[in-house]
């Protein structure tokens, strides 16, 4: 019997290493929050091992324990070394991903001769054997470049992570030059020589990401165990991006030959227009009008061929509906008086945009204090804070004084 499909999304911590963007703290909090609407099994928050991530970490480690997220798991990333898993501890993240380079290409040229396979090896099962002694609960091991690995290296290099204690392993399509067919047999064989849960981790320098992403699932599935895939909301990621998340539920949902594999995440697409229209106004960059199910174009039609099958029927020319996506609803700006708050706001206007959400404010410290971390949290942001945003404050402030404080004690 196949396996099933979970999402982890990584675009708190590969999204974000893209150049020329950035992420506020708090902006990353509230993409876990969306996340965690829309569905996903796990978010990658960042680098428990980075000072200056270790306050947004502990923020959002008490905002899970509250249920703010609901069942979404909260992971971190360090490099598959006893040093980094050491230096992540205090953050008192749970679940880790340890990443190692194993291509011959970076041991050699990355590495410049300092490590060979054998030291690699060696190092990845002393950062897992760290982390289970201190208590980690999950751990997967990233395999950096698998996709230009020698398979039997990877199968040696995967036996040593399961019988260290890991749970999964990561194959890092690192320069995104897998095909389909390649990653397919790829995981069927890994996966059937482990015996092991996969996560599909796939760059988009060919353009390939979620058919790769798509693909490799199907290998794991097929051999019997549960597939893993890393996406980012929007395909945002480094150089050419990766897989994006919405497009690769929409690709699992309906494209042909996908019926017999189950995505065993509580996915709900109908977040997917709030969650894509966040991301794209958090990075400041559009969502590209040709992007599958939120794009501006995905259910616009001028031919006249379309247009009249349109009219007739929408399936004629469209796969799924756009109401599934949560989409339908006209986006307005107001062109009369508008209260705003946020870093140069007062008191006065604080107090009454909450009142239009019907969250009224009385006199009094607690209300300084919100209307504080409101004034610092549109600092933060470098743009005008969102309603979900401003609630987002009223309701959790303890946890996002914490995340906006930066320096850690």
């Amino acid at each position: 019997m196949p396996g099933k499909i979970h999402f982890i999304d990584v675009t708190n911590r590969d999204g974000v290493q893209a150049a020329r963007v950035i992420l506020s703290k708090f902006q990353k909090t509230m993409l876990n929050y969306h996340l965690s609407k829309f569905g996903v099994a796990r978010s990658e928050v960042g680098f428990p091992f980075l000072s200056h991530e270790q306050n947004y970490i502990k923020g959002n480690l008490e905002l899970a324990k509250e249920g703010v997220f609901g069942n979404m798991i909260l992971q971190g990333w360090c490099r598959g070394i006893p040093q980094d898993v050491e230096q992540s501890l205090p953050a008192g993240m749970e679940h880790l991903n340890l990443s190692v380079s194993v291509s011959d290409q970076m041991i050699t040229h990355k590495y410049s001769g300092r490590r060979a396979r054998d030291q690699v090896v060696r190092d990845m099962v002393a950062g897992v054997a760290m982390a289970r002694e201190a208590g980690i609960k999950t751990i997967g091991v990233n395999a950096e470049d698998a996709s230009r690995t020698d398979m039997e290296f990877l199968v040696e290099f995967t036996l040593a992570a399961k019988e260290a204690g890991a749970e999964r392993l990561r194959y890092c399509d690192t320069l995104g030059c897998d095909t389909p067919q390649t990653i397919y047999e790829r995981m069927h064989t890994l996966t059937q020589r482990s015996d092991m849960d996969m996560e599909l981790h796939a760059h988009n320098d060919l353009g390939l990401a979620v058919a790769n992403s798509v693909a490799g699932a199907q290998g794991v599935m097929d051999a019997g165990r549960d597939a893993y895939i890393n996406t980012t909301v929007n395909g945002i990621g480094e150089r050419a991006g990766q897989a994006d998340l919405v497009t690769t539920v929409l690709a699992i949902r309906f494209g042909q030959g996908m019926k017999k594999y189950e995505i065993g995440d509580p996915v709900d697409l109908k977040t997917s227009w709030k969650l894509a229209k966040y991301v794209s106004y958090a990075f400041q960059l559009p969502i590209p009008m040709n992007q599958p199910g939120v794009g501006a174009n995905a259910f616009a039609h001028e031919s006249g061929i379309h247009a009249d099958g349109t009219l007739k029927d929408r399936y004629n020319y469209e796969l799924y509906d756009f109401e599934l996506l949560g989409r339908g609803e006209d986006d307005c700006i107001p062109t009369g008086r508008v209260i705003t708050t946020g870093e140069y706001g007062g008191v006065a206007g604080f107090k009454h945009v909450y009142e239009q959400f019907g969250m009224p404010m009385t006199d009094g410290q607690e209300t300084l204090d919100i209307f504080t971390l409101v004034q610092h949290a549109n600092i933060a942001n470098q743009v005008p804070l969102t309603d979900d945003e401003l609630r987002f404050i009223a309701r959790h402030p303890k946890a996002v004084r914490t995340i906006l404080t930066l320096v850690p004690a």
